[in-house]
């Protein structure tokens, strides 16, 4: 495939199974070299656009590009230049680290050196422990070695944090942020809107099937014109002026968060007055619309969170 073409593109797809189309007409490229997110709820058809892209579903209608192969019949060459992170995956809980990746570089014709590819995943000191006795976070991050272990140009990473503590995603980002560097194409699927703002170079959110957005993670923020939360904590006898009161939203106990279109402006009014009367504002800060509130919007998840019908 030349490096200028797309690494994926997809056009028109469908997939229906009986009388229920589980995608309905996605259409999307993927450039070499970058981190593409595929959002969405459950059900929405993340799954299975990433098993047809991976060549283990077949498509009901539209035509797909991967790495310039069709995937249904992309045989043993194809594969080889794919690398896959499951939510789960069965390993053989009485190999060790070492062994594990050995066997499945075993698979492959030019297989990545064993040292090295434990290196890149900070596995080097666990070779010889049994896979039973890994923590959830140097699973995964086996898990990740096995996807890389046949030097892929394009990875698919399905919640590839899951069950991780915050050190652990840390650890996991890093090395997702080194494949990019390194020039491998990435297709990520996660429902920590943190972890997407923070790894995507372009998303696409899908709901029923469908596309609702796509475009860059501060694309998608600022398109959505989200009001901006000014937030701090109010001292006990001291009350704001009726203007900056207007726009107060209810919070718990000393809490108060100003939501505007204006930030610049009304903070300057809210900064301006503290100063002129001698108050300190606590827990100050300025928040704007999360690629979280812009998803939850999106795919109409936000009534569910809060409560709503």
């Amino acid at each position: 495939m030349a490096a200028d073409l797309p690494a994926i593109v997809v056009d028109d797809l469908h997939r229906r199974y009986g009388d229920v189309e589980a995608v309905r007409g996605l259409s999307f490229t993927v450039q070499p070299g970058e981190v593409f997110a595929l959002l969405g709820p459950n059900g929405a058809g993340k799954t299975t656009t990433v098993e047809i892209l991976e060549g283990y579903r077949r498509r009901s209608a539209g035509t797909i590009r991967v790495l310039g192969v069709d995937p249904e019949r992309g045989g043993r060459d194809f594969r080889e230049r794919i690398g896959m992170v499951l939510q789960a995956a069965g390993l053989d809980d009485e190999l060790t680290v070492g062994e594990t990746v050995e066997l499945y570089a075993s698979c492959y014709s030019a297989p990545r050196a064993v040292p090295q590819l434990l290196d890149e995943v900070d596995l080097v000191d666990r070779r010889d422990r049994r896979v039973q006795h890994l923590s959830g976070g140097e699973r995964r991050r086996l898990d990740l070695a096995l996807a890389l272990v046949g030097d892929p140009a394009l990875v698919f990473l399905d919640e590839p944090t899951t069950g991780l503590d915050p050190a652990a995603r840390r650890r996991a980002w890093d090395t997702i942020a080194g494949l990019r560097r390194a020039g491998r194409t990435i297709v990520l699927t996660s429902h920590y809107m943190d972890e997407v703002q923070r790894l995507a170079d372009r998303v696409l959110v899908i709901a029923n099937g469908r596309a609702v957005a796509a475009g860059t993670p501060s694309a998608l923020r600022a398109g959505r014109r989200r009001p901006t939360t000014i937030a701090f904590r109010l001292p006990d006898g001291v009350t704001l002026p009726a203007d900056l009161a207007t726009l107060a939203q209810p919070g718990a106990g000393d809490a108060v968060e100003l939501c505007t279109d204006e930030p610049t402006r009304v903070l300057h009014r809210l900064t301006g007055w503290a100063l002129t009367e001698d108050v300190e504002l606590p827990g100050l800060s300025v928040l704007e619309p999360s690629l979280e509130d812009v998803y939850l919007e999106l795919t109409g998840e936000r009534e569910a969170v809060l409560g709503g019908s």
